[in-house]
């Protein structure tokens, strides 16, 4: 089997099962809404097998004219092989309520476990990435109502490295399971994105992201367009 062949195989199943979850019946009602999603990460690797990172974000709703939530997050990434990886972080989250009778800034924490695999098929780099999330209103009990939401993550991307060209197309399609109260698949993710690689200076990154939720008769689709940079600090040598 050719590897061109394979190329072909792949990048139909992923909009083979991208297709599938559109694919849905019943009646429901769209409600759209613009988002401006930026971030900045650090990041300290400490060898080729570990590194640690702390990221700040800024997320924009209502046609990215209010804000909806900001974040700042701890990240640790070990690398089990060059194809296996493992990673847990924690995030703390100020979301912004601003709908209802009682409004204002609602604290949020959230930890996550992952573990990913990547390969290469000819110039086309795929990663699988498979996570658990649990979060809930940090000041909040569960007598007062507070719900711990536990959610599975799965997502899949590539990147294809196009010879003699920086800015290299990169796709993703995740998908979110919730596991309370028999939710079940809720949320899909699909992104379009590059970024370019400054010699000693970071690396920025632009995308546009489209979140469509799959169930209940109000169905929220969002369009985003993002942007991120990331600074690497690389341990020195002893």
């Amino acid at each position: 089997m050719s590897n061109n062949f394979k190329l072909l195989c792949t990048t139909a199943l992923l909009f083979l099962g991208i297709k599938s979850v559109f694919a849905q019946s019943g009646t429901y009602y769209t409600i759209r809404d613009l988002e401006a999603w930026s971030s900045a990460q650090v990041k300290y690797k400490v060898n080729k097998k570990l590194d640690f990172a702390f990221e700040e974000q800024l997320r924009l709703k209502d046609n990215a004219t209010n804000v909806d939530q900001y974040f700042s997050e701890l990240t640790v990434n070990y690398n089990l092989s060059k194809k296996i990886n493992l990673g847990v972080g924690t995030r703390y989250v100020k979301v912004n309520d601003n709908v209802g009778k009682k409004q204002g800034y609602e604290t949020h924490y959230r930890w996550n476990a992952d573990v990913g695999y990547n390969h290469e098929i000819n110039k086309l780099d795929l990663k699988y990435r498979l996570s658990y999330q649990s979060r809930n209103d940090r000041y909040v009990s569960a007598a007062d109502g507070d719900n711990i939401r536990n959610t599975l993550r799965f997502k899949i991307s590539s990147g294809y490295n196009i010879k003699n060209w920086k800015f290299d197309p990169k796709l993703s399609a995740e998908f979110f399971n919730v596991l309370n109260n028999n939710e079940g698949l809720n949320r899909v993710r699909y992104t379009l994105g590059t970024d370019y690689n400054f010699k000693n200076a970071g690396e920025l990154g632009a995308y546009f992201r489209m979140e469509k939720e799959l169930t209940g008769v109000f169905r929220k689709t969002i369009n985003i367009m993002g942007i991120q940079y990331i600074y690497t600090i690389k341990a020195k040598k002893i």
